[in-house]
């Protein structure tokens, strides 16, 4: 059976950048190599949102660099562009609409509004399988965490938790937490009737817990018959593998398929600054090596339960990767299992996603959207992150670079 698989190589850079022309190669050599420099990425991710804010004109030469490396265009329709060229190469889209997300009620529906809007846009095409939903923009941040903080202070399971918290609420807040369902349940129930899925973003662990328990109550209504809804998990936390556990119970106890978008984590230093500021221990892993045998671990639990579970394997981490291609592979399940799916950023990890594409697996890039001075603080994290991570500039660079001399050949 091993030998009908084919060969995967995440340092195969033709595959890689296949797509793109030489300029473009080129273009995302420069750009790399300036976020290297985190002296540079310090003073742009300071100016950049000053110069917007005070009108001068920087979007210009924002659009034609790092705008256009991590995002699909300003509107739904010019990603249009985007998806037919990552179709070419087998690679779908999951739909972001990259605009943080503004208090107040009629902001709130409005959110609705444009989530639907996306929804109606993706079943148009034939490469977006999933769209991403912030519950944040949804809902009164300070209601999500007052139910949090009673939920973590109840006893028993999330359910009962959360039954107790909500009877706590005095009734304008229940009345206002019965409008967030209503929001989040129009958006998961346009997305089931046109079969787009739905992958609900995780937030920071003191808002999280209403979050896992609206997401849990969606799939139950929608992922009967086969998953719509996907709920994120974030293995920096030590806790995630039991909820994976709890949540697989739960499906099985009440009848649904479980989405499970596996992430490594976004809010990590966050996470550590306020746990020590107000004295509670960190719910984040004591290092590295911890998430990443969480992550793999919560890979091979899903693949090991893959009839009741829909897995999206959601990282640039090159063995976890391949690790989800290898359990495939054990089982003799094909990679393009309907319940196993791939996704990098757009703009990073091209060697990750277009030599799995090649192997045929269904893999996507996730393709944040937006107005372009809406979208400066997620392309702000875009450059941090790049000059965070250990090793990933130099890896993207090492790889465009050995492209370019092999073209040159």
């Amino acid at each position: 059976m091993e030998n009908n698989y084919p060969e995967i190589s995440f340092d195969n850079t033709e595959f890689a950048f296949e797509y793109k022309p030489d300029a473009a190669l080129k273009k995302a050599h420069f750009l790399f190599s300036m976020m290297g420099k985190s002296w540079l990425v310090k003073i742009g991710t300071r100016l950049a949102p000053w110069a917007i804010n005070a009108g001068l004109p920087v979007k210009g030469i924002i659009r034609n660099t790092i705008f256009s490396q991590f995002c699909g265009g300003e509107t739904l329709e010019e990603t249009a562009a985007v998806a037919a060229m990552l179709a070419k190469y087998n690679v779908k889209i999951i739909l972001d609409y990259g605009v943080e997300g503004k208090e107040g009620e009629v902001n709130f529906d409005k959110a609705g509004d444009v989530f639907i809007k996306v929804i109606d846009y993706a079943a148009t095409q034939p490469n977006i399988p999933f769209m991403s939903v912030k519950v944040t923009g949804f809902a009164r941040h300070a209601l999500l965490e007052k139910i949090d903080g009673l939920m973590k202070a109840g006893e028993g399971s999330l359910f009962k938790r959360f039954e107790k918290a909500l009877a706590a609420l005095p009734a304008d807040e229940r009345a206002e937490w019965d409008r967030i369902h209503q929001r989040v349940n129009r958006v998961c129930a346009a997305a089931a009737a046109k079969s787009i899925g739905v992958s609900i973003d995780a937030e920071e662990t003191w808002i999280q817990d209403p979050v896992d328990m609206l997401t849990i109550l969606m799939m139950e209504q929608y992922n009967k018959e086969k998953p719509i809804v996907y709920n994120t998990l974030q293995h920096y936390r030590h806790d995630r593998i039991k909820f994976l556990e709890d949540s697989y119970a739960a499906a099985v106890a009440k009848n649904f398929i479980l989405g499970s978008k596996l992430v490594r984590g976004a809010y990590m230093e966050r996470e550590r600054r306020r746990a020590a500021e107000m004295g509670y221990p960190s719910p984040i892993q004591p290092d590295k090596e911890s998430t990443d045998r969480d992550f793999n671990a919560g890979v091979k639990f899903c693949i090991d339960h893959i009839d009741r579970v829909a897995l999206v394997v959601a990282s640039h981490n090159e063995y976890s990767n391949l690790y989800a291609t290898q359990l495939l592979k054990e089982k003799g399940l094909p990679l393009n299992h309907p319940h196993v799916h791939w996704s990098q950023l757009y703009g990073m990890s091209d060697n990750i996603t277009f030599n799995l594409a090649h192997a045929g697996c269904s893999v996507s890039k996730y393709l944040p959207f937006g107005p372009i001075k809406d979208v400066i603080p997620y392309l702000m994290r875009r450059a941090q992150e790049n000059t965070s991570v250990k090793g990933q500039t130099g890896r993207e660079l090492g790889l465009i670079s050995r492209e370019v001399i092999r073209r040159k050949g």
